[in-house]
């Protein structure tokens, strides 16, 4: 898995590329952790994301909480696979899907 950083201001992009899974989450987890700092517009690109495992959508699920307390958090670039994964788990109804 690749992660990458881009911060304008307030708000803060985070492309994942790869494969979201027990192995790399905590990767994600921790940059998600050291990132957060003054954001308060959180984007998570997931468009060269190729599987997300339910280990990945807790982490995805922890930083909706931290971003509910302190701005916003939308998913962008979601494929058919991962937005697949998202309907059947009901996270299409607790996230921002864009």
């Amino acid at each position: 898995m690749n992660i990458q950083t881009k911060k304008d201001n307030d708000a803060l992009t985070i492309v994942v590329e790869g494969r979201l899974d027990t192995s790399t989450a905590p990767q994600l987890e921790e940059c998600i952790k050291n990132s957060l700092e003054g954001i308060t517009n959180l984007s998570l690109d997931l468009s060269s994301l190729d599987y997300i495992s339910s280990a990945g959508l807790r982490v995805l699920l922890s930083a909706q909480k931290q971003m509910m307390a302190k701005g916003e958090m939308k998913i962008t670039g979601a494929n058919e696979t991962v937005m697949e994964i998202f309907e059947i788990t009901g996270f299409s109804d607790i996230l921002t899907i864009e």
